[in-house]
């Protein structure tokens, strides 16, 4: 890997440039992906995944060789939602995996932490940066030494559970706000994506129309259908979303895995599953609904006890990391080799770096108007 990066602004056009080749973009998401990231920090982390993959290796090098795992890849604070198992029951967890990669279990971890260290700055978390360091690492060891467990939002975890029916999840607001996201679609729409939202419908023979859906920062410009439909006395959605290699992929130099790896790890995780998302081809689908979708952050911050919210994300992240078994005791013993204050150290370095693109993508920006 290089120790000289190229320019927020050069890196962003040839990873677009290599995205376009996995799959048609839409433009207009596209500049609204990178207005969004001249809004604040947290935005542009949450954007810019690629860019992280370029960075991680060069500011964090002492970290690249810690055991490989089945990662999350694209990890932050509002990676998490809820979704309802074959039960019937709610359960939390991480809910998008489209950059998954086998990477360093280190990379996940501090992902995470440099995400609270950035709400932090911006005065959305009340805690202090060690503290969510060390609520993120104490959740994940806690996860590893037991062997994991999925949360499930009934008997327990009650205090998760009113994040989940908070008022800005209730149906009405729900389905308001994704109306309000959807617009026509421009183009011929693939006929698989009728084959996969048809085959996700409760019944046969139902009329839908399936209109350009919402997308998280992320995801922005790649293509993704919506469709909505008055059943049985209410509102349904069934979604597909295109899929791409990680940016781990366009990262690296060399020959280089282009698996997409989101069914895998789904079905390798601890993990109660959510039956209506599947991997089919190169499209993702699943079911949208109020309680099964991610939880913002201006929900996350109504908790009481953020430590706690951190030590659950990092205990979940364990629980995906524990789909490759065969590294558990390897990275147990890895953690038990490195400085108490490594995950600190690290979260402030790439909490720098990525500040520094994102003053250098908003100077860019405004030269280009």
């Amino acid at each position: 890997m290089p120790t000289k990066l190229p320019k927020m602004v050069d890196a962003t056009k040839d990873y677009e440039r290599w995205l376009g080749q996995q799959m048609p973009l839409v433009s207009e998401d596209l500049r609204e992906k990178h207005r969004s990231m001249r809004k604040d920090p947290l935005s542009f982390l949450r954007a810019t995944f690629y860019r992280w993959s370029q960075l991680w290796p060069v500011v964090c090098p002492e970290l690249t060789t810690a055991p490989v795992v089945l990662a999350v890849g694209d990890l932050h604070l509002e990676n998490f939602g809820t979704w309802r198992d074959p039960e019937g029951r709610l359960i939390w967890g991480v809910n998008d995996f489209d950059e998954a990669y086998r990477l360093p279990y280190t990379q996940d971890l501090v992902r995470l932490a440099v995400s609270a260290k950035v709400a932090i700055d911006e005065h959305h978390l009340n805690l202090k940066p060690r503290q969510a360091c060390d609520a993120i690492l104490t959740g994940y060891m806690k996860a590893l030494r037991t062997g994991g467990e999925p949360f499930v939002l009934s008997e327990r975890h009650i205090w998760l559970g009113k994040l989940a029916y908070n008022s800005e999840r209730a149906p009405r607001q729900f389905w308001a706000k994704l109306k309000n996201k959807l617009r026509p679609v421009e183009g011929v729409i693939p006929r698989q994506v009728h084959t996969v939202l048809q085959a996700l419908m409760p019944a046969s023979g139902l009329k839908w129309k399936i209109q350009h859906g919402a997308a998280g920062l992320g995801s922005l410009g790649r293509p993704r259908y919506t469709a909505l439909i008055q059943w049985q006395g209410g509102i349904i959605a069934r979604e597909a979303k295109a899929l791409a290699p990680s940016a781990c992929a366009w990262a690296r130099t060399g020959r280089v895995d282009v698996t997409i790896f989101y069914q895998t790890i789904m079905d390798h995780a601890v993990r109660c599953r959510d039956p209506f998302v599947h991997v089919q081809g190169q499209w993702l689908v699943r079911r949208p609904s109020p309680h099964c979708s991610r939880i913002e952050l201006e929900s996350l911050t109504k908790t009481q006890d953020e430590g706690e919210l951190l030590e659950a994300m990092g205990f979940e992240t364990a629980n995906v990391h524990l789909g490759t078994p065969k590294m558990r005791r390897v990275v147990l013993q890895d953690l038990g080799k490195r400085k108490a204050k490594w995950l600190r150290a690290a979260t402030k370095a790439m909490t720098q770096a990525t500040i520094d693109d994102w003053k250098a993508w908003k100077s860019s920006e405004i030269k280009q108007r």
